[in-house]
């Protein structure tokens, strides 16, 4: 199954005292590099996260985002600071008792020195599951995309693929007639210079030496295997891009060397064509898991 290293996957879990988003988005890397954003009385869970998202990430860089916002009253609390409305209070009941002050009442010590809100701590027990929940059904929509996304890139490959072997195949058709073609340019200008006596053994022995330089048959079935393969790892299980953009190293080697035995206007046009279709391969291939 080809996997495409570009996706996104988001979910969002609510408890009554939280709720909890996390968002991973993947594109292109060499290797595995994960970059996690967690809350920070949570970073302790990094490892287990990239744990489970290695099962299913082999490749790319990875982007992890958390968001933890608490819910309703019961995540908070209110405080009291009693030694400190203990001091006020005595101290308040002196001065009233020194200048004949009224008495004080609970709305003199409602004040905001004594009083203030904390967010109460969830428990790891109620926050860990829903939290590796959130990272597995994340990561599921990733994986899901970078599926479908590489079921895309696989249909284009194979689409070049069919053209390439369209350019070996006329290579083939042609080839044999290049050599026939020098040969007979090789008469022609014998018969000039020797006034139309010609060595008929000289001509084939040069012809032997053109044919043996030129003859890209070897480069032709190299290539045909390197297609072969890359089609069948298109079809294997696991991280592949590494393999394909071998394989495409060993077949743009071999479209340069016909290039290089090229003597002849058709061929070069073809081997044009075939890099070009190699080059749009490499850009694709570069996205592969």
């Amino acid at each position: 199954m080809v996997r495409s290293m570009t996706g996104f996957g988001r979910s969002k879990k609510e408890h009554d005292l939280f709720t909890i988003t996390i968002e991973i988005k993947t594109v292109n890397h060499r290797f595995a590099e994960y970059m996690m954003r967690l809350p920070k009385q949570y970073v302790h869970f990094e490892e287990k996260v990239k744990k489970r998202l290695s099962k299913s990430i082999k490749r790319g860089r990875i982007e992890i985002f958390s968001a933890v916002t608490k819910e309703g009253d019961s995540a908070k609390e209110m405080v009291i600071d009693w030694p400190l409305l203990h001091q006020y209070y005595e101290n308040m009941k002196k001065i009233s008792e020194k200048y004949d002050l009224p008495g004080l009442t609970v709305q003199d010590l409602m004040r905001e020195e004594f009083l203030y809100i904390e967010e109460s701590e969830v428990s790891t027990d109620e926050f860990e599951p829903l939290f590796i929940e959130a990272v597995e059904e994340a990561c599921q929509q990733l994986v899901a995309m970078r599926m479908a996304e590489g079921e895309e890139l696989k249909k284009d490959f194979l689409n070049l693929l069919s053209h390439l072997q369209s350019c070996i195949s006329q290579l083939k058709e042609y080839a044999p007639s290049v050599v026939l073609k020098y040969e007979e340019r090789l008469k022609k200008k014998m018969q000039e210079y020797l006034s139309g006596e010609l060595d008929e053994s000289r001509i084939a022995a040069e012809a032997a030496i053109f044919a043996d330089k030129s003859d890209i048959n070897e480069e032709l079935t190299r290539l045909q295997s390197h297609i072969h393969q890359f089609r069948q790892t298109l079809e294997t299980e696991g991280s592949i891009g590494r393999k394909l953009d071998f394989l495409l190293q060993e077949m743009n080697r071999e479209a340069n060397t016909i290039g290089a035995k090229a003597n002849d206007a058709h061929i070069a046009s073809e081997v044009v064509e075939m890099k070009s279709l190699l080059e749009k391969m490499k850009e694709q291939v570069q996205n592969i898991e």
